[in-house]
């Protein structure tokens, strides 16, 4: 059956249980996990609700990224831990999360992706887009949606 798990995380509720789902079902069928947390590229100016708001340092953003990163993938670490799931956390920076999971399925031979969907519908879902669809439409691998 599935043999490496790719677990995206954004660090939300929902990505953290879609992430525990993961977890178990690696632990059931006697996977490995890889754990994801992509960031975005940085920028030197801090945006608010489509405004300028704030000066970053790449090394202020670096730091961001690294806390963020330690924070979301250390839960799934210790999810995986208790479980007796064997572990590997990734983070990259990308404008583009959706390509990103793509990617790191391919270059980490993962054989399954299980992400969390936010079901943003109407205008929302229009302007932001879902990574989950896009992952969808160009993964090699089956994902599996968790809601």
């Amino acid at each position: 059956m599935f043999k490496h798990i790719l677990l995206p995380t954004d660090g939300s509720a929902l990505s953290r249980r879609a992430a525990a789902t993961g977890v178990e079902l690696a632990r059931t069928v006697g996977a490995r996990v890889t754990a994801l947390f992509v960031a975005p590229v940085p920028t030197p100016l801090v945006y608010e609700h489509f405004l300028p708001v704030a000066y970053m340092t790449p090394e202020e953003h670096e730091k961001l990224i690294q806390e963020a990163s330690a924070r979301y993938l250390g839960t799934i670490e210790k999810a995986a831990a208790a479980a007796g799931v064997p572990f590997e956390g990734l983070h990259v920076t990308s404008d583009y999360p959706a390509d990103a999971i793509v990617k790191a399925a391919a270059k980490h031979k993962c054989d399954l992706i299980v992400m969390a969907s936010h079901g943003r519908k109407g205008i929302k879902g229009l302007l932001l887009g879902s990574e989950t669809a896009k992952v969808l439409a160009h993964a090699t691998v089956p994902v599996m949606v968790h809601r």
